[in-house]
């Protein structure tokens, strides 16, 4: 599966994104593209809804999936995953 996302900007982010996704459907394997902020993850196309909700409860929602102050939440949220997903690593 693929997904591009908004708000990854480091190292930090891709640990906790890839910490979580992990743990919640038993992944084995994922690929992130900070820059570009593209995910290919080894999850079954079905659970696409459930991994994209998981990503905006982190602050990484879909590109183009949430706007305004929702947006604004989503880009506080991703801070505090990334500040704890470098404390993780």
């Amino acid at each position: 599966m693929k997904i591009t996302v908004d708000n990854i900007k480091c190292g930090g982010c891709a640990a906790t994104i890839t910490k979580k996704l992990t743990t919640t459907f038993d992944v084995e394997n994922i690929d992130i593209n900070i820059e570009q902020g593209i995910m290919n993850l080894d999850v079954d196309d079905a659970k696409k809804a459930e991994v994209v909700k998981v990503l905006l409860n982190l602050g990484y929602p879909e590109i183009d999936s949430v706007h305004g102050f929702n947006s604004v939440k989503a880009k506080a949220k991703s801070f505090v995953s990334c500040a704890i997903g470098k404390m993780d690593t």
